[in-house]
């Protein structure tokens, strides 16, 4: 089980990210966990929202470039010490995380940590057999 990520390239100027945002905001479309990296030229704005194929038809009638990624997102204790615990079973089991972020949405007491892994497979079969529960906020 994962979910899809949609990865928007963004060049780096002034106002590209509004008018993603007021473009999704246009269609409807409520944005879930959102995160950005950035260079001197570019950007890679990473998105998870309410309605993913509306979102990739609706951006790129707009002109934006979009990729979709799998992604997992776990809920874990949000306490201190959580993320370390669900980083040392991904480092036990040789699992590379080429990024993660975090999203507001979860129950209270619960922080959801939205990871990209090099291999997707193994890295499910190992959240599920530890025991941690997916999200099913998206």
């Amino acid at each position: 089980m994962g979910i899809k990520q949609i990865s928007v390239f963004l060049e780096n100027t002034t106002g590209r990210l509004s008018e993603v945002t007021k473009t999704l905001a246009n269609a409807q479309i409520n944005l879930r966990a959102i995160s950005i990296a950035d260079t001197a030229d570019f950007g890679i704005l990473r998105v998870i929202v309410d309605k993913t194929e509306k979102a990739v038809e609706t951006l790129g009638a707009a002109g934006f470039t979009t990729r979709l990624t799998d992604v997992v997102a776990v809920e874990i204790e949000d306490t201190p010490g959580s993320l370390a615990k669900l980083m040392e079973l991904f480092r036990g089991s040789q699992v590379n995380i080429e990024y993660l972020y975090a999203s507001l949405e979860g129950q209270i007491g619960k922080a959801v940590v939205i990871f990209k892994l090099e291999d997707h497979s193994k890295g499910l079969k190992i959240l599920s057999d530890n025991g941690l529960k997916m999200s099913e906020i998206f």
